[in-house]
């Protein structure tokens, strides 16, 4: 197993994380079901709350504001974004029908993904605070710039809804540091599914490097049918700027290390970005109810501890954050805490993982990412030698 491909010469030159949030984003209810059906069937005395609610939220904010990183963080007030504001990712027809069916009283516009009462205006909130953190950074406010919003963004396409997805916050912020004179920008995905939104909105341009490390999940049906395998490059000036990194079930922390090693950090290095976007979801803890990758807090903690090693070397500091999934109400929170305390590069946890005991074996999640860097060699012109 590789060694983590950070300096630890360095010494942090970030102290602060900027969050910036809007209680608003909580009027998204998503209501209950069987998971994330809607469905009542009838037969059952309890129905749980869908997974993308907002009690997952509120205990990241509240771990943020009482946790032993508090003294890290600076919050800002988050705003909702203009309909035009959001024409620069998404089609005038896609965000016309979001609207007409707020107006009607909402709508399920594809499976589990509900726009109910209060959800246009929580997406609006997510859409704009996302866009409010990327300016923080680009006027020079700040160095890390964290924006935790719901409803998440990373699998809304230009023109369709999916994955619990209205608008996709993270893409909306990429054309904003490339409208605002950014040359390249790089957006890592650590959430468990592939982020299929924001690799179809930059998929002709060599401008983004979109990589998305995610479970092998393949597609999920009409609204999500790009499959997130190795093959999808990319197309026309495009191709080969889309890293997908499909990663057996199970592979935790050590196999994640080893992907970032082998497989981002070159990749990274080679495009040269001049703006991270790190796009977030704790759905790839052993313990979340959508995931399967067995990553504990120290997997997120050494994740972010590379990623600060990449923007130190590459952005100048300059870090954009953006929330997506994470379902286990208490540990996403502890997880989220870990991923800021690495991109602190803090020299020692700050809090104790009470529940982390899954056994790894890596050895199958190192041939499958050694498979993977022997194709992009190939496909890839970022890591062609000749």
């Amino acid at each position: 197993m590789a060694t983590t491909n950070t300096d630890s010469s360095q010494s942090s030159s970030v102290n602060k994380i900027d969050v910036f949030w809007h209680d608003g984003m909580l009027n998204h209810d998503t209501g209950k079901g069987v998971f994330d059906t809607g469905i009542d069937p009838g037969f059952l005395e309890v129905l749980e709350k869908h997974p993308e609610n907002s009690d997952r939220v509120k205990n990241m904010v509240s771990i943020l504001k009482n946790g032993p990183i508090s003294p890290h963080i600076s919050w800002n007030h988050g705003r909702p974004a203009l309909i035009t504001d959001l024409h620069s990712f998404h089609t005038p027809e896609y965000i016309n029908e979001l609207v007409e069916a707020d107006k009607e009283g909402g709508k399920m516009l594809c499976a589990g993904t509900f726009l109910n009462p209060g959800s246009w205006d929580a997406a609006l909130l997510a859409a704009g605070t996302t866009l409010s953190s990327m300016k923080h950074l680009l006027d020079g406010h700040g160095k890390v710039a964290y924006a935790l919003v719901r409803p998440p963004g990373h699998h809304a396409q230009p023109s369709q809804a999916d994955g619990y997805c209205f608008l996709n916050n993270a893409g909306l912020a990429v054309q904003l540091a490339l409208d605002s004179g950014c040359k390249k920008v790089v957006v890592i995905d650590i959430d468990v599914h592939y982020g299929n939104g924001t690799a179809e909105g930059f998929y002709s341009s060599n401008k983004v490097l979109t990589i998305s490390l995610h479970m092998n999940h393949g597609s999920w049906g009409p609204s999500h049918p790009q499959s997130g395998s190795i093959d999808e490059l990319g197309e026309g000036e495009g191709y080969g700027y889309n890293l997908n990194i499909p990663l057996p079930n199970g592979t935790g922390d050590k196999g994640y290390v080893y992907a970032f090693n082998e497989l981002v950090v070159p990749s990274i290095h080679k495009f040269e970005p001049d703006m991270i976007v790190l796009v977030i979801g704790q759905d790839s803890s052993a313990f979340d109810p959508n995931g399967r990758q067995c990553l504990t807090m120290e997997g997120y903690r050494e994740i972010g501890r590379i990623v600060h090693s990449l923007v130190t070397r590459h952005s100048d500091g300059r870090l954009l954050i953006v929330q997506e999934g994470g379902y286990h109400v208490t540990y996403s929170a502890y997880c989220l805490h870990a991923t800021l305390e690495g991109i602190l590069n803090l020299p020692l946890p700050l809090l104790e993982d009470h529940v982390a005991y899954y056994p790894e074996d890596e050895t199958f999640s190192v041939k499958v990412i050694e498979a993977i860097k022997d194709y992009v060699k190939d496909k890839m012109p970022l890591w062609r030698t000749d």
